[in-house]
């Protein structure tokens, strides 16, 4: 069995939300924690929306590799696709599992699940996009983990409102032409989609706040893929070449897609031969990502990312498995380390990662 200290440790306790009474809170969560679980291993079924996308790859590998001995856990992958999603969960809820942890493909497509899930009488926590919060109010076995989109655009601005320098009307070095604008490049996730909105709309309304004027060159929508938006980003490079300030990602891959587009058409040179790639180099162009995948880490080090902002996904997956125990009566209510909002929700801090010598 997994050691629990290291789960408390983990946690970020910055961003904590108000808890309920603890008598409330767990008489709440004891009254609808599943209870039948104690003649064998407790089935639960784990439904990632795409493991093409790197973040819920490593997302999916922490949930597994949190999960104490005895839960027999079966992984599905919907490939992008919410009917293969609904397909996959019908047919395991044929096996009379105990427990569903989704990763919707469409958020829309929650409401479906939930009322499948209610109709076999299976509870589901659901992670990474989150439903309507009718949707959510369908049952009342439907638990929410995951990050507020909100604060990673928030973030991704203070990234880039300290790099150049953090008086608005008095920009550094990196405002190139010496305007007093920063000219951006954005690189959009799904049209429509929940966090892609948000973190765009953050990012730039965040600049408005701050008295920081940034003009869009351009906004492409490349899905949250990295060869989508390698592919996507030459014509930008072509039409604003040096007029590019900054590029804003909604993630990490794409900011990846872009970095190498960048470096293949001639930029990121070590131009003033000190051996490294970094901010002093006169073609070093400002790229931000979200999500700290470890790739993104590697290419902040590198030089080439200048940040980005970790969707704490371990942080998300340890608390996944405490609600399952919780749920499957392996775990006290007590002894849960994250703050349950409303009864059904976790919330985890997103945090800022730039390179630190």
């Amino acid at each position: 069995m997994r050691n629990s200290t290291v789960i408390r440790e983990s946690w970020p306790t910055s961003g904590r939300l108000a808890a309920w009474p603890a008598g409330v809170l767990i008489a709440a969560l004891m009254a609808l924690a599943v209870a039948g679980c104690a003649g064998g291993d407790p089935l639960v079924g784990l439904f990632l929306y795409n493991e093409a996308d790197p973040y819920i790859l490593e997302f999916g590998r922490q949930i597994l590799g949190a999960a104490p001995s005895g839960f027999a856990i079966k992984k599905f992958d919907a490939a992008n696709s919410q009917p293969i999603q609904n397909e996959q969960i019908d047919n395991f809820l044929d096996r009379r599992p105990d427990l569903l942890v989704v990763n919707p493909v469409d958020r829309l497509g929650a409401y479906a699940i939930i009322q499948r899930a209610r109709s076999a009488a299976v509870p589901v926590v659901f992670f990474n996009r989150e439903p309507l919060a009718a949707d959510m109010a369908l049952w009342d076995r439907v638990w929410y983990v995951g990050a507020k989109a909100i604060q990673s655009g928030r973030l991704q601005a203070e990234l880039v409102i300290k790099l150049f320098g953090g008086d608005p009307a008095h920009l550094n070095a990196f405002d190139r032409n010496g305007d007093n604008v920063i000219q951006a490049l954005i690189l959009k996730g799904e049209q429509g989609h929940q966090d892609a909105e948000i973190r765009t709309r953050e990012v730039l309304h965040s600049f408005e706040e701050r008295a920081f004027r940034v003009e869009v060159l351009a906004l492409e929508i490349a899905n949250w893929n990295q060869a989508e938006a390698y592919e996507k980003i030459h014509h930008l490079l072509r039409q604003y070449q040096s007029a590019i300030e900054l590029v804003i990602s909604n993630n990490d891959a794409m900011a990846l897609g872009a970095i190498s587009r960048m470096r293949q058409n001639g930029w990121f040179n070590d131009a003033d031969g000190n051996g490294v790639i970094d901010s002093r180099d006169p073609d070093w162009t400002p790229v931000v990502g979200i999500d700290g995948l470890r790739a993104a880490e590697q290419a902040i080090t590198e030089g080439y990312l200048y940040g980005t902002v970790k969707n704490d996904s371990l942080s998300m997956a340890l608390a996944i498995i405490e609600l399952a125990e919780f749920l499957l009566g392996r775990r006290s209510g007590s002894s849960l380390s994250a703050t349950v909002e409303d009864g059904r929700y976790i919330w985890v801090d997103y945090t800022p990662y730039v390179y630190q010598p």
